[in-house]
C-alpha cells in the first residue's frame, strides 16, 4: 500500500494534465455513468483528483469520493463547488461505512494497480446494497498495441504501480470469478483500451 500511496502523493499535482489526453474516452464514460447514478447515493473509490465525481455529481443525490492519497484529496477539494460531493482519505480495503450503505460504487482505473483486487471487490460488495451497481472501468493493458506496451514499460520505470495486466476479456472474467454479474460492458478508445464494466452482485 505504501509504494502506491507514495507514487500518487508525488504525482497528485500533475494527475489532471496526464488524464487530459484521454478526455474523449472519459466524456463517453461520464455519459454511461450519469443515468446509473441518477438520484442515487454513490461511493467512489480511488477518486484521485475527483475528476469523475465532479463530472457526474449533478446527476447523483450524494457522492462520497475517497482516495488513499492525502495529496490527491487535497487537490480534489480545491475546486469542489458541490454540496452533494464530499471528499475524504480512505483505505478501499477497510472502509468506514456500514453494510449496504450505497446504491452505486465506482472504482475507476484502480483494480489493476492494487496488489489484491479481489479483496477490494469483497469490501465493495459489503458496502453496496444488494440491488446496487458496481461501475468498474479499468485500463486493460494486456490487450494493447506495441506502442501501448512501450508506454506501460516506461510507466513502470517511473514507479507506476501496475499489478495486474488484463485483456478486456480477462478483466471481465476476473469480475465474474469474484461474484459479479457483468450486465453491461464496452471498450472505450483511450491511451490504453478502457474497459467499462457495469456489474451487479451475483445471485447465489
Amino acid at each position: 500500500m505504501k509504494e502506491r500511496k507514495n507514487f500518487w502523493d508525488r504525482n497528485a499535482g500533475r494527475y489532471d494534465r496526464f488524464m487530459r489526453k484521454d478526455g474523449a474516452a472519459y466524456e463517453e464514460m461520464y455519459e454511461l455513468i450519469r443515468p446509473v447514478v441518477k438520484d442515487k447515493t454513490v461511493l467512489e473509490l480511488a477518486t484521485g483528483t475527483g475528476l469523475i465525481a465532479k463530472n457526474i455529481v449533478n446527476a447523483a443525490a450524494h457522492i462520497e469520493a475517497t482516495d488513499a492519497s492525502t495529496d490527491m484529496i487535497v487537490e480534489a477539494r480545491r475546486d469542489n463547488r458541490s454540496a452533494k460531493l464530499h471528499f475524504s482519505v480512505q483505505d478501499m480495503f477497510c472502509l468506514p461505512y456500514a453494510e449496504e450503505s450505497f446504491d452505486v460504487v465506482i472504482v475507476s482505473n484502480a483494480l489493476h494497480i492494487v496488489p489484491q483486487p479481489e479483496k477490494a471487490l469483497q469490501e465493495i460488495k459489503r458496502v453496496l446494497k444488494d440491488d446496487g451497481v458496481l461501475i468498474a472501468p479499468t485500463f486493460t493493458h494486456a490487450g494493447n498495441s506495441f506502442s501501448g506496451k512501450v508506454r506501460a514499460f516506461f510507466m513502470k520505470r517511473v514507479g507506476f504501480p501496475l499489478h495486474s495486466r488484463w485483456t478486456s476479456e480477462e478483466y471481465l472474467r476476473f469480475l465474474r470469478q469474484n461474484g459479479w454479474t457483468v450486465r453491461k460492458n464496452a471498450v472505450l478508445k483511450a491511451s490504453f483500451p478502457l474497459t467499462y464494466a457495469e456489474c451487479v452482485k451475483l445471485e447465489v
